[in-house]
């Protein structure tokens, strides 16, 4: 089992709330993380149909077969539940009673922030980190784990990347696209899809995407918010606040698992990747969601965001820390060049009050066991 950087803090937050909620994307190892940090509580799927039914149609039974709590997997599933959690929390004084995991980011949040409020802590747990495959000693490159990702069974089970993802992504189409959206053509939702992976790093433009999928910007709208509730992929916001010049106010748009993105944009092999129009573009994503995973596996908020003028003017990455702001440059070049800090250089001078220190990360050692981070 992989040892996941999440679960001290997972164990730790669980001895101060009575409800703790894990939320990330199907397959990520939610359920062999909870199962490990809490092995003497009960599990329930419930994906299953039995318990489902059971927790439907006569909630309290449910309830009273955990009177001690348990740890209730893809909870999504039975949102109305939660209210009964909140009545079981409030009558005993027990931390750590309940421990939830769900995939489906908006229902699931929206549902816990009404029924659990004050009751449950929020955390994230995204596919394995540089850090958590570096400790496993399971892989020699970094472009190796852009190709296959971060997905925990296909190291453990040493599966082929393009079967894998093929299937990952044919169960996320039929499972979670349909039961939420109800999309009448799937083949035009899946070549929204693979238009979208083609955009990685780049600033969403819903009206040139509805126009090469053939629907309208507002149905490309609707699709990007469940990409991003079922944890395919992630908006990073631009920051704004407080500059006196015009600023780009559109997110961008990156994939939370490059190995999916490789697999949709049809990237098999290593060489196919360091060769591709778009590596440069997949490496920006696989550092900006480190980062993500860095800061959500620390049972923290990213506060992560990137600057663009409209002049051009970039940073890649804006770390929040407080009132101060980090810059971050990504750059897949494995040559340090004094131009990959002008960007750092140029964020200084615009707000030489709130910008502190910077950092470049870029691809040295892309055949070595050398290592970005």
């Amino acid at each position: 089992m992989f040892k996941r950087s999440l679960a001290p803090h997972i164990q730790q937050l669980a001895a101060k709330y009575p409800v703790v909620t894990l939320l990330g994307p199907r397959q990520s190892g939610k359920t062999t993380l909870v199962k490990a940090a809490f092995p003497d509580k009960p599990y329930v799927n419930m994906e299953d149909a039995e318990n489902r039914a059971l927790a439907t149609v006569d909630p309290k039974s449910f309830m009273e077969r955990y009177p001690q709590g348990a740890i209730l997997d893809e909870v999504q599933r039975v949102p109305h539940l939660l209210s009964y959690i909140q009545v079981r929390v409030d009558a005993v004084d027990q931390k750590g009673m309940f421990i939830l995991t769900g995939s489906h980011q908006a229902h699931l949040h929206a549902a816990v922030s009404q029924s659990l409020a004050g009751r449950t802590t929020l955390l994230r747990l995204l596919p394995l980190s540089l850090q958590e495959i570096r400790r496993a000693s399971i892989a020699d490159s970094v472009e190796e784990i852009i190709l296959k990702g971060g997905y925990p069974r296909i190291y453990k089970e040493d599966l082929p990347v393009s079967n894998a993802y093929s299937s990952y992504f044919q169960t996320y189409v039929e499972r979670d696209v349909r039961q939420i959206l109800q999309v009448k053509d799937i083949i035009q939702f899946e070549r929204f899809i693979k238009l979208t992976a083609g955009r990685i790093g780049q600033l969403i433009n819903y009206a040139s995407l509805a126009s090469d999928v053939g629907v309208s910007a507002v149905t490309i709208k609707e699709w990007i918010a469940v990409l991003e509730a079922t944890y395919i992929v992630v908006r990073l916001e631009p920051y704004f606040e407080n500059f006196g010049k015009r600023l780009i106010k559109s997110p961008k748009i990156y994939f939370t698992d490059t190995g999916l993105a490789c697999h949709l944009l049809g990237i098999e092999t290593v060489e196919q990747l360091t060769k591709d129009s778009l590596y440069g573009n997949l490496f920006e994503n696989f550092i900006v969601v480190e980062l993500m995973k860095a800061r959500y596996h620390a049972a923290r908020d990213p506060h992560l965001y990137f600057y663009r003028d409209v002049s051009g003017r970039e940073v890649d990455l804006i770390l929040q820390r407080g009132s101060s702001l980090v810059p971050i440059e990504i750059k897949s070049s494995k040559t340090y060049l004094p131009s990959l800090v002008e960007g750092l250089e140029y964020f200084h001078a615009q707000t030489p009050q709130k910008a502190e220190g910077g950092a470049l990360i870029y691809g040295r050692g892309s055949n070595s066991k050398n290592w970005l981070l």
